[in-house]
């Protein structure tokens, strides 16, 4: 298992807020919830995770800085980086204020990029390019995603051997672009063993079940997508994927 991974997390994040001097800076971190279409604008498809009602984008703000996470557990939030960062992770809630707050901060200092989500069109564009993103970097893998985001699924089962895991108990079980979605606590071993790539939602950070999935993976290759893991990922060095995030 791979333990103390919000630990690791914290002490490379406090490393930045040392250098940066911030620790006593009186900036508060201001984290509020997104409507669907202030998230994602208006695009052609209605089946993102969004529209459903289930998730919500916490964007949080540092300096005129924006940072974003995806969750399932929302709420609104003001405190100093000090408070957050002495916060106990104990829920989604408390890692997507954490977590949101990580990528508005390094956003800030311009150690990341792409922090805000994309918009419109962008997404289905997005799918596109993880295609040939893949292509390039991978070749030709068995590809497991884990988190149903259909437009990055629909695409890249049209080119690669594809199962998908998903957490939704409304999904499970359901036929989705010819693949039958099968349950992300149950049959997650079965399927990161078959796979030669696990293409895995930023959002694992937040749920808490990135420490399984990298410890389940071994060796075999990870690519994180999304704009809730670009400072984490910046920070634990993981591949990650969002091409069209601002």
């Amino acid at each position: 298992m791979v333990r103390d991974m919000y630990s690791k997390i914290k002490y490379a994040f406090s490393e930045i807020i040392n250098n940066n001097n911030l620790w006593d800076v009186k900036i508060t971190v201001k984290a509020k919830v997104l409507t669907p279409n202030e998230a994602i604008g208006n695009p052609e498809r209605e089946d993102f995770p969004l529209f459903k009602g289930k998730e919500r984008i916490m964007q949080a703000e540092f300096k005129g800085s924006f940072g974003q996470a995806f969750t399932d557990m929302y709420g609104n939030y003001e405190g100093t980086i000090k408070n957050i960062m002495s916060m106990d992770l104990s829920n989604n809630y408390r890692r997507a204020i954490f977590v949101s707050t990580i990528n508005a901060v390094m956003r800030h200092l311009n150690l990341i990029e792409g922090t805000t989500h994309c918009k419109n069109e962008d997404p289905e564009l997005c799918a596109k390019d993880l295609v040939e993103f893949v292509k390039k970097k991978y070749g030709n893998p068995k590809i497991a995603f884990v988190g149903l985001q259909p437009a990055l699924v629909e695409n890249c089962s049209n080119f690669f051997d594809t199962k998908v895991l998903d957490l939704d108990k409304d999904n499970v079980g359901k036929k989705k672009f010819g693949l039958t979605i099968q349950d992300g606590q149950k049959e997650i071993k079965e399927v990161l063993d078959w796979c030669d790539l696990a293409i895995v939602t930023g959002t694992a950070f937040v749920n808490n079940t990135a420490p399984s999935i990298i410890d389940l993976m071994k060796d075999k290759s990870i690519l994180f997508y999304g704009v809730t893991v670009a400072g984490i990922a910046e920070l634990l060095n993981l591949d990650r994927f969002c091409s069209r995030s601002k």
